[in-house]
């Protein structure tokens, strides 16, 4: 436990509890960044947002390398539309992270909001959004869509991340009409492109607390393959609740920071 003496026995469990519930919901959807950054946030207050930021990529990184993984063995991909999208998500998340220290996040919550709230109510009233696909689009089509999706998504998880696996969701499901199995494997493997980036930028900066994110890693890594192994049981039907439950919550983090802050 020398290891980690520097933290008490509650910072270490608390850690280890979020990221676990964190790798369980971002397995099945993504957003186990609302659950995860949040927790290093109440943990440590005083440190610069840089570093917590790499922490987070560092364990969302394991976690959702493992799902990824698993997706891979049951879904089939479409290789030249997920290297298309990886491709301009790796190069965004890269100029995001880069942009991190220069512009004020806070200026994004308020927009931010308005997509939830938007994306909530869309995803409610269509009952049978992402059951089945939906689309059959060319892979041409696919691939330039996909490319615009990796780019503004991936930009945004560079520079701010929660939620980065739930934007890639949706908008595989409703611009390329996956249904939602097919739509989770895909972000995961893309957000595994995305947080490689960022962690580049992170790692090079010594942004990232080693002894947290080897611990949060761990714990991620578990809830990702619990996760990953009930998304398959339960099917699209099931991602669909957990996915409007995720965005609500996201809605309701970001109405507290928006007008209570």
């Amino acid at each position: 436990m020398d290891f980690f003496s520097d933290y008490s026995f509650y910072t270490l469990f608390f850690l280890a509890a979020f990221a676990f519930i964190a790798g369980f919901l971002d397995a099945i959807v993504g957003g186990g960044g609302l659950i995860q950054l949040p927790a290093l946030l109440i943990q440590f207050p005083q440190l610069a947002l840089p570093t917590l930021f790499g922490t987070n990529k560092i364990a969302a990184l394991s976690g959702t390398s493992i799902a990824a993984v698993q997706y891979a063995k049951r879904i089939r991909f479409n290789w030249k539309v997920l290297l298309s999208i990886s491709l301009f998500s790796f190069l965004f998340s890269f100029l995001g992270a880069r942009t991190v220290s220069y512009l004020d996040s806070e200026a994004l919550k308020p927009l931010i909001l308005i997509i939830l709230i938007a994306i909530a109510i869309y995803t409610f009233i269509k009952k049978d959004l992402g059951n089945v696909a939906t689309k059959d689009l060319s892979t041409t089509k696919k691939m330039i869509f996909g490319a615009l999706i990796g780019a503004v998504i991936g930009f945004y998880d560079g520079f701010f991340g929660p939620g980065t696996g739930s934007f890639f969701v949706l908008a595989f499901v409703v611009i390329l009409g996956f249904d939602f199995l097919s739509a989770s494997a895909y972000a995961k493997v893309v957000n595994c492109i995305t947080n490689i980036s960022a962690l580049l930028v992170f790692v090079s900066h010594g942004n990232y607390l080693l002894e947290i994110a080897i611990l949060m890693a761990v714990f991620n890594v578990l809830g990702n393959f619990l996760g990953t192994k009930i998304a398959f049981k339960k099917g699209n039907g099931f991602i669909r609740i957990v996915f409007l439950i995720i965005v609500m919550l996201m809605i309701l983090r970001y109405s507290k920071e928006v007008f209570w802050t």
